[in-house]
């Protein structure tokens, strides 16, 4: 389906990046990854990245895109979220955190990407139901969210007329990293995240991005929004006793 293909993927040292270089690469698509993890990384060319620093984003870029002879898609996928607590517990460290490499990041990875991305190109971003509907203890993450898709909406306004494809992947309860992450590594406390439901999988949400990058070239799938069926929400989970 993407032979002759190249994508650019960051975060791409587990979960959803992970599953989407392996779906990519699947596809027929050479795959470029990046990650702070380069050594976890099972990509054509894994390289070392951090969302947050200019020179290490440029350095990333500029190599992926030179190695790969241009790009076809871009799968801006880092990202992360820290702690579950009230805003008035929040720190500036977190808050730092988050934001740069969840918003930050990502328009940072797209302004490098763009001159290299050729015509018919596609532009993928990993959102979350964080970012189309609050939920409690988590204002920081949510703010990142909802301010990716509103980049994402005029980004896809300042492309139109370009043939370039702009989508949205906005995923709910996926087990993965994410969690342990969150919980800065506490195990018992990121598996009770996923408790008593079934939740969606990291492969669930490369099928996603796969589906949407292979539609016709004048099909642009503007957002998949993806949860478990237990889950209407965020904040609302339907849970088994187990």
């Amino acid at each position: 389906m993407l032979e002759g293909k190249t994508a650019v993927v960051t975060g791409a040292s587990s979960g959803i990046g992970a599953a989407t270089v392996r779906k990519l690469r699947e596809a027929g698509a050479r795959v470029a990854g990046g990650a702070r993890r380069v050594e976890r990384i099972e990509a054509d060319l894994a390289l070392p990245l951090d969302v947050t620093d200019e020179e290490s984003a440029a350095a990333f870029v500029g190599r992926a895109a030179a190695e790969l002879e241009g790009v076809d898609i871009l799968f801006n996928n880092a990202g992360l979220a820290l702690g579950r607590y009230p805003f008035w517990e929040s720190t500036p460290e977190d808050e730092a955190t988050v934001l740069h490499t969840n918003v930050d990041g990502v328009l940072r990875v797209t302004r490098l990407c763009l001159p290299h991305l050729r015509d018919g190109g596609h532009l993928v971003f990993t959102g979350s139901v964080a970012g189309r509907q609050a939920y409690p203890n988590g204002a920081s993450y949510v703010a990142a969210k909802f301010g990716l898709r509103g980049f994402v909406y005029a980004l896809r306004e300042d492309l139109l007329g370009r043939p370039i494809r702009v989508t949205t992947v906005d995923a709910g309860l996926v087990e993965s990293e994410f969690s342990l992450v969150r919980y800065r590594g506490d195990a018992e406390a990121a598996k009770a995240v996923y408790a008593g439901v079934d939740p969606v999988t990291p492969d669930e949400v490369a099928d996603c991005v796969l589906f949407a990058v292979t539609r016709p070239p004048h099909v642009n799938v503007d957002e998949i929004v993806v949860k478990a069926l237990a889950q209407s929400s965020g904040a609302r989970i339907a849970r088994r006793e187990e």
